[in-house]
Protein backbone atom coordinates (compact mmCIF):
# COMPACT_ATOMS: atom_id res chain seq x y z
CA UNK A 1 0.00 0.00 0.00
CA UNK A 2 1.40 3.33 -0.82
CA UNK A 3 1.21 6.11 2.14
CA UNK A 4 -1.73 8.15 2.17
CA UNK A 5 -2.73 10.75 3.86
CA UNK A 6 -5.67 11.27 6.84
CA UNK A 7 -6.96 13.97 8.21
CA UNK A 8 -9.86 14.04 10.82
CA UNK A 9 -12.41 16.66 11.32
CA UNK A 10 -15.79 17.87 12.95
CA UNK A 11 -18.89 18.85 11.57
CA UNK A 12 -21.98 20.09 12.07
CA UNK A 13 -24.09 17.83 9.98
CA UNK A 14 -22.63 14.11 8.85
CA UNK A 15 -25.97 14.20 6.22
CA UNK A 16 -24.80 17.73 4.83
CA UNK A 17 -21.55 16.88 4.30
CA UNK A 18 -21.62 13.12 3.32
CA UNK A 19 -24.02 14.90 0.27
CA UNK A 20 -20.97 17.66 -0.47
CA UNK A 21 -18.52 15.61 -0.73
CA UNK A 22 -20.12 12.86 -2.61
CA UNK A 23 -22.93 14.82 -4.67
CA UNK A 24 -20.95 17.60 -4.97
CA UNK A 25 -16.94 17.15 -5.29
CA UNK A 26 -17.54 13.82 -6.68
CA UNK A 27 -15.72 11.86 -3.83
CA UNK A 28 -16.27 8.25 -2.77
CA UNK A 29 -18.10 7.23 0.44
CA UNK A 30 -16.20 5.26 2.98
CA UNK A 31 -17.26 3.63 6.10
CA UNK A 32 -19.46 5.40 8.16
CA UNK A 33 -22.03 5.56 10.68
CA UNK A 34 -24.90 8.10 11.39
CA UNK A 35 -22.16 10.33 13.42
CA UNK A 36 -19.33 10.06 11.59
CA UNK A 37 -18.65 9.58 7.98
CA UNK A 38 -14.80 8.56 5.74
CA UNK A 39 -14.64 10.41 2.50
CA UNK A 40 -12.46 9.15 -0.02
CA UNK A 41 -11.28 12.49 -1.59
CA UNK A 42 -8.38 11.55 -4.54
CA UNK A 43 -7.24 8.41 -2.24
CA UNK A 44 -7.15 9.99 0.45
CA UNK A 45 -8.90 9.58 3.57
CA UNK A 46 -10.99 12.50 5.44
CA UNK A 47 -13.17 11.66 8.56
CA UNK A 48 -15.58 13.88 9.69
CA UNK A 49 -17.06 13.27 13.24
CA UNK A 50 -20.48 14.85 14.44
CA UNK A 51 -18.98 17.56 16.57
CA UNK A 52 -22.53 20.33 16.52
CA UNK A 53 -21.92 23.79 16.79
CA UNK A 54 -18.19 24.27 16.96
CA UNK A 55 -16.42 27.74 17.32
CA UNK A 56 -14.29 27.50 13.64
CA UNK A 57 -12.32 31.19 13.32
CA UNK A 58 -11.14 31.49 9.65
CA UNK A 59 -8.67 34.11 9.56
CA UNK A 60 -7.23 35.13 6.33
CA UNK A 61 -3.09 35.88 4.75
CA UNK A 62 -2.41 37.66 1.80
CA UNK A 63 -0.49 36.23 -0.99
CA UNK A 64 0.82 37.77 -4.23
CA UNK A 65 -2.11 39.90 -3.23
CA UNK A 66 -4.78 37.82 -3.01
CA UNK A 67 -6.46 37.26 -0.18
CA UNK A 68 -6.81 33.61 0.85
CA UNK A 69 -8.00 31.66 3.67
CA UNK A 70 -4.96 30.43 6.14
CA UNK A 71 -7.13 27.52 7.62
CA UNK A 72 -7.87 25.28 4.70
CA UNK A 73 -7.01 21.79 3.09
CA UNK A 74 -7.21 20.52 -0.67
CA UNK A 75 -6.22 18.02 -3.15
CA UNK A 76 -3.40 18.53 -5.93
CA UNK A 77 -4.51 17.51 -9.59
CA UNK A 78 -3.18 17.31 -12.95
CA UNK A 79 -4.39 20.09 -15.09
CA UNK A 80 -7.16 18.33 -16.75
CA UNK A 81 -8.80 16.73 -13.54
CA UNK A 82 -8.38 20.80 -11.85
CA UNK A 83 -10.46 21.76 -14.95
CA UNK A 84 -12.77 19.57 -14.98
CA UNK A 85 -13.32 19.98 -10.97
CA UNK A 86 -13.52 23.86 -11.62
CA UNK A 87 -16.09 23.66 -14.67
CA UNK A 88 -18.16 21.40 -12.30
CA UNK A 89 -18.16 23.35 -9.09
CA UNK A 90 -18.46 26.53 -10.82
CA UNK A 91 -21.57 25.18 -12.67
CA UNK A 92 -23.38 24.48 -9.15
CA UNK A 93 -23.29 28.22 -8.59
CA UNK A 94 -21.55 28.01 -5.18
CA UNK A 95 -18.70 30.38 -4.31
CA UNK A 96 -15.60 29.77 -5.96
CA UNK A 97 -13.01 31.99 -3.98
CA UNK A 98 -9.61 33.06 -5.06
CA UNK A 99 -9.10 31.60 -8.61
CA UNK A 100 -6.10 32.10 -9.83
CA UNK A 101 -2.64 30.92 -10.86
CA UNK A 102 0.46 31.38 -8.22
CA UNK A 103 4.03 32.33 -8.74
CA UNK A 104 3.64 33.24 -12.34
CA UNK A 105 6.56 32.05 -14.61
CA UNK A 106 8.18 31.49 -10.78
CA UNK A 107 9.28 27.61 -9.52
CA UNK A 108 6.68 26.05 -8.28
CA UNK A 109 3.56 28.30 -10.48
CA UNK A 110 0.24 26.53 -9.74
CA UNK A 111 -3.51 26.89 -10.31
CA UNK A 112 -6.08 27.55 -7.39
CA UNK A 113 -9.07 27.73 -6.22
CA UNK A 114 -11.09 27.32 -3.12
CA UNK A 115 -14.69 26.25 -2.48
CA UNK A 116 -16.71 26.51 1.41
CA UNK A 117 -17.76 23.06 2.14
CA UNK A 118 -21.07 22.85 4.54
CA UNK A 119 -18.73 23.04 7.53
CA UNK A 120 -17.41 26.28 6.82
CA UNK A 121 -14.32 24.65 5.57
CA UNK A 122 -12.07 25.99 2.81
CA UNK A 123 -11.08 22.91 0.21
CA UNK A 124 -8.62 23.99 -2.17
CA UNK A 125 -7.80 22.54 -5.27
CA UNK A 126 -4.32 22.90 -6.61
CA UNK A 127 -2.83 22.35 -9.78
CA UNK A 128 1.30 22.67 -10.41
CA UNK A 129 1.98 23.93 -14.03
CA UNK A 130 5.03 21.40 -13.49
CA UNK A 131 4.11 18.41 -10.98
CA UNK A 132 7.81 17.91 -9.97
CA UNK A 133 7.75 21.19 -8.12
CA UNK A 134 5.37 20.20 -5.61
CA UNK A 135 7.41 19.98 -3.10
CA UNK A 136 11.16 20.71 -4.84
CA UNK A 137 11.97 24.46 -3.75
Amino acid sequence: METLFHLSLPCINVEQTKKFYIETVGAILGRHSNNWVDINLFGHQITFSQAGKFNFNNPNYVFEGKILPSFHFGIILNVDKWGVMYSKLNTLNLEIVTQATFLKNKHGEHLSFFVKDPNGYMLEFKSFNKPNEVFNF
